[in-house]
């Protein structure tokens, strides 16, 4: 069962955005058709979505498939 909460764990301030930085980091961690790239697409797809449940869905797969990814770090 998921809780949606807006939070996050630990605060932050994005004082400037860097598209080089996010870019190099996605390609770290598979590129673009790796693990981390069809999360990060069902995570950020999820906030265009008008329904309600399929937002939910698309949070569930996304927050499964970067779960395997991240598994290996912790």
């Amino acid at each position: 069962m998921w809780n949606y909460e807006k939070r996050l764990e630990y605060p932050i301030n994005i004082k400037r955005t860097d598209a080089a930085m996010a870019k190099a980091i996605i390609s770290q961690f598979g590129g673009p058709d790796g693990e981390t790239g069809a999360a990060m697409r069902y995570l950020s797809q999820r906030f265009a979505m008008p329904y309600r449940p399929v937002m939910g869905i698309l949070t569930d797969i996304g927050t499964e498939a970067s779960k395997y990814e991240f598994v290996d770090f912790v």
